[in-house]
């Protein structure tokens, strides 16, 4: 697959998400997909595997999310491989506390399909945000 085809994966991906398509994103998303978010402390850090696990860290964005784009994403691709960079802004519904996120999403298109995210975010941002008031 070339790199033109891996960018249009990625970006009918990305418009999946941002219509809340759960089923255009599944479409898109290999059986066998891994979608890795680091750290620790706030909703969506992990490994989440597979077609479940997709639908199940969108949902919990929607839920535990408030996030907005204040540009578009700059998009680079080499072969299979997509570079993603973006800024997200929002809040953590929980804490009502804001974030702000400058982001690399490195995504493997095989066949059309996504089969792997890892991302690249400011953990410590959104760590911060989630943390409850009474927390050290």
């Amino acid at each position: 697959m070339g790199s033109e085809a891996s960018i249009q994966t990625v970006k009918a991906f990305f418009a999946a998400i941002g219509d809340g398509d759960r089923d255009g994103l599944l479409a898109l998303v290999a059986e066998d997909s891994e979608w890795i978010i680091p750290g620790e402390g706030w909703p969506l850090a992990g490994t989440h595997r597979g077609h479940a696990g997709i639908a199940n860290v969108q949902r919990m964005a929607a839920e535990e999310l408030e996030t907005t784009y204040p540009r578009p994403p700059e998009i680079i691709a080499l072969a299979d491989r997509v570079f993603v960079v973006g800024i997200a802004t929002g809040k953590i519904k929980a804490t009502g506390r804001s974030f702000n996120d400058e982001w690399v999403f490195d995504i493997t298109v095989h066949d059309g399909k996504v089969t792997r995210i890892q991302e690249y975010i400011d953990t410590q941002a959104l760590a911060l945000a989630s943390r409850k008031t009474n927390q050290a």
